[in-house]
Formats: C-alpha cells, structure tokens, sequence
C-alpha cells in the first residue's frame, strides 16, 4: 500500500468485533505485519492479535508499539469482568488501550467513566467508550475525564459504530474541545430522547450566555437506578458537575420520588420536568405548567370562560390542566384510560369524556397533550382527525417535532387556527435556564437554534 499524506488511525478489523467482513487470522496477521500503510500515527489491533503479536520475536522489527492501540469490544452489554479485561491489556506492549462496550442504559456508563478514572490515576493512556445511544455521554464527556481522543462520524449516516456522533456536532453543537471537569453538566432524561432539539437549544443558550456548560441527551430506562446511581449527590457513584436535568416521558411523575423537595405547583400538578441541583439535594419543578399557555394567550387572548379539551392524561396533560383552571377555563379531558383520566380530571375540577368517538366542534380550543405525532415510530398517528375536530376554534399541538404534524393538518383541513409545541419548548426551557444558571436566558438565540434544528 502507498504511504498516507496524513497522520491516521488503521484499523483491519473482523466482522465480529465491528468490521464489514469476516477475516482469517493469518489474514490479519499478515496485514500488520507486512501490508499496513506507512506513516500511520497508530493501529488499532483487536487484543487477540496484540496478544500473539506482543510474543512474537518477528513482530518487535515491524510494528512500533509506541503507536499501538490496543482495543476490546462488546455488542453486547458490558462484561462483568471488565476490570480484568483492562488489566491484561494494560500487560501488554501496547501504549494506548481501548475498550468500546455496548450500553443499554445510561447506567452502563458507570463502570466506563470509572475505568478512566483508573487509567489516569495509573498513569495508562486510555480510549473508553460505551456504544449506543445510552452511552452517548462518554463520547462528549470522556476527553475532559481522560479519555485520549473520541470518536466523530464525517456524516450522519456515516457512522461506524452504535450511537457515534458527528464530528460536526461533537465540535458545535457540545463544544467537546471546551468540556473541562469544571463544567457544568445538564442535560435530558427520557426513552426515547433521540428525536430532541433541547441539546440544539440550550447548548445554543450556553454559548451564547458564556457558560461554561454542556446539555447531554441520556437515554434512561430506569429512573430510580439512574438518580440513585448518577444524579443524586448523596449516592452517586461518579464525580461530576451535574447541575440540572430536563424531565421527559416517560419519567415526569416517576422521578418525584426521588427528589427531596419539589416546588408546590409540580406537587399538585403531579409531574416534574425540572431537576435543579443545589448543594447535597435535588429540587424538582414544572416549568411546563408556567409555559403551555403563554403561546396561545399571545394568539387567543383571555381563557377565562373558553371550552378547552385536553387530549391525554399524562404530565404534559397534567400541566396543560392546571394551568387552564388556573386562567379560569371550562375544561374537559378526552383519553382513553378511564380511571387514569378519571382521576385526573376529578382533581383538577375538569370533566371526563372517551376520547373513542369524541367530537371537539364545542371547543374554542383542543390541546393535544399525547406524544402521537412524535418524529419517529408514531409520526404518522394522530388522536383526532379533521371530522372530529371541525368546529373548534383553535387546535394546539404540544408536539414540536416535526413542526408540521399529522395532528396540525388534520385540523388545518377542519378549518381550526393552529399552533406547534415549538413556542412552548422554547419557553419552559429558558425557564429552565434560568433555574440551573441564575440568569435570564437568551431565548431569541433559543429560538432560532431549535428552528435550525428542526429543518
């Protein structure tokens, strides 16, 4: 092979450990020692062929083990004996080792962030990564914690391994070369949290305000082992500056439990969306609840005495409901959970109706509060069609991506006034700003980096 311009990283790798094609071990043999390209800064050989190469007296003439790393990887989960696995490598000549282990929740970052952690201390260079989306934090977080360099795709569909970002937006959009362990970490709580604009938005705010903050998307599962485990300064098992946390679903109402003080309107509304660290506790708010209506007030005017429906029964309906009561709205709640939905609109003052069969041609406003709609699997579903929704005056769509949803257009067709989530995201989340940072958010910048986002 022809000598390369530029310094890079070769790898030759199999099928089974991430390569494009299944490879003989002679074949691979082979490659390293004769056929690698010269002047590539490093090689990243599998540990089962640094192994044999590390004993092979040939070997020692034709690779420079100063530019050797050596790597692991698991598709799988995380190997119980990782620590083992780390420590054979570590015997080995080679200068940088690797490990890339597949998360399934963001809790499985735990023991790669502590494997770093070990590295520094003993003095090892070390690249540790968890794959896939749950482990997207070690990918921004690992240089500042470390890590000798992350991994960036040239395109997004260019990836060469689960939940890789792009160069782009390790670079822009969370500013990885300015992570220090100073800064200030926040970030969303969710399953799923992939279709997001919130790290666009307040990323976006941070730089903009000279903050020296990152906002990550983690992929939660389980709520209670992830505050336990990673957010609760009492119990967490990892040293960093958590700040603050976004709340999505399906966590606003679980997470409350384990909060230790949570504001009087998010504990009568029964939902939180808002985690604010301060000193040894959590404090939980609802930043939804002060911002769902300030859209539609700018458009419709008063609520007091309007006929307002709310489809669904979940914390966004939750917070969309007290706030209406709270303006003086006549209420009504359509879902079809009944003793869900019952129960919500029991506490509330609200009436209850299926929303099987439902007609809104009474209402002057019909807020969508379920997540139908959502870029992704249920994009294409809606909870009420244009029949259904012909004669309202104005439909709103808590949903802000896509910004056209199958909801808006059916009530479009039915001759409704609209309104996307947007408006309200980028509201709550200046309020959010505002909770973890103490000071007013740019929120035209907000705006403007969700509408880039979004396109």
């Amino acid at each position: 092979m022809d000598s390369l311009d530029h310094p890079v990283i070769i790898t030759f790798r199999p099928a089974e450990q991430g390569g494009k094609r299944a490879l003989a071990h002679e074949t691979r043999l082979q490659f390293w020692l004769f056929d690698k390209p010269n002047g590539a800064a490093f090689c990243d050989i599998e540990f089962d062929l640094v192994t044999g190469l590390a004993s092979s007296t040939f070997a020692k003439g034709c690779l420079d083990w100063q530019t050797v790393i050596c790597s692991h990887h698991d598709f799988v989960g995380v190997p119980v004996d990782l620590e083992q696995i780390y420590e054979r490598m570590a015997g080995t000549p080679a200068r940088i080792l690797k490990v890339a282990v597949h998360a399934d929740d963001v809790t499985d970052c735990i023991p790669v962030f502590k494997l770093l952690e070990r590295a520094r201390r003993e003095g090892r260079e070390m690249i540790a990564i968890a794959m896939g989306a749950a482990g997207i934090a070690t990918r921004i977080l690992g240089p500042s914690r470390g890590s000798f360099l992350t991994y960036g795709a040239l395109e997004t569909d260019g990836a060469t391994a689960p939940g890789q970002l792009t160069a782009k937006e390790l670079r822009e959009l969370y500013r990885v070369d300015r992570i220090t362990e100073q800064t200030l970490i926040m970030g969303l709580v969710g399953l799923p949290v992939g279709h997001s604009v919130s790290p666009h938005v307040h990323n976006a705010a941070f730089a903009a305000a000279g903050v020296n903050g990152v906002y990550i998307p983690f992929e939660v599962r389980d709520a209670k082992s992830f505050f336990g485990r990673i957010v609760h300064p009492q119990t967490r098992e990892i040293d960093w500056n958590l700040r603050g946390l976004s709340i999505t679903a399906p966590h606003k109402a679980t997470v409350m439990d384990d909060l230790d003080w949570v504001e009087p309107a998010a504990q009568e509304i029964g939902a939180v969306n808002t985690v604010v660290v301060v000193g040894d506790a959590l404090h939980g708010y609802n930043t939804d609840a002060t911002s769902v209506l300030k859209p539609v007030i700018e458009r419709f005017g008063s609520l007091r005495d309007s006929r307002c429906a709310i489809i669904g029964a979940g914390g966004a309906a939750s917070a969309a409901l007290w706030s209406l009561r709270r303006e003086g709205a006549c209420v009504t709640v359509f879902a079809r959970n009944f003793q869900k939905t019952n129960s919500l609109a029991e506490k509330f003052g609200a009436r209850y109706e299926n929303l099987e069969a439902a007609r809104f041609d009474a209402f002057d406003l019909v807020i969508n509060a379920t997540p139908l709609g959502t870029c992704g699997q249920r994009e294409n579903e809606t909870p009420a069609i244009s029949d259904q929704l012909r004669g309202a005056r104005f439909a709103y769509d808590l949903v802000y991506n896509p910004t056209e949803t199958r909801f808006l257009r059916e009530a479009r067709d039915a001759g409704c006034e609209t309104l996307g989530g947007l408006p309200m995201l980028v509201q709550q989340a200046a309020e959010q700003f505002k909770l973890w940072t103490g000071a007013d958010a740019p929120i035209e910048v907000m705006r403007v980096a969700a509408e880039r986002a979004l396109q």
